[in-house]
């Protein structure tokens, strides 16, 4: 059985910082990604990486969030710097067990954490 348990949301000020961690169990090296909604709107790809460190991100992340992954200790990450009110949202991380590629697109994703909540005030 598969499970995420996303932690290191939280409040912070515009420009702040953040790590996100998303402990992973029950999945060996599968792709991973960081999705987020905000209130009333569809959840979106913010970050993704494959089994061997490819990454993607979407437009509005590129230079300020960084997604790593650390295989041995079965946990994903997303440092988030330089943060914008318009970040704030539940950020979920996801596994794709059969994905070769850093995809963005939630269809492709198996499995789901809860959540982490990231609210950015200014």
């Amino acid at each position: 059985q598969v499970q995420l348990v996303e932690s290191g949301g939280g409040s912070v000020q515009v420009g702040g910082s953040l790590r996100l961690s998303c402990a992973a169990s029950g999945v060996s090296s599968p792709s991973m990604g960081w999705f987020r909604q905000p209130p009333g709107k569809e959840r979106e790809g913010v970050a993704a990486i494959n089994s061997v460190g490819v990454t993607s991100y979407t437009d509005s992340v590129k230079g300020r969030f960084a997604i790593s992954r650390d295989d041995a200790k079965n946990t994903l990450y997303l440092q988030m710097n330089s943060l914008k009110v318009e970040d704030t949202a539940m950020y979920y991380c996801a596994a794709c067990r059969y994905c070769g590629g850093a995809y963005l697109f939630r269809h492709y994703y198996n499995d789901w954490g809860q959540g982490t909540q990231v609210t950015v005030s200014s």
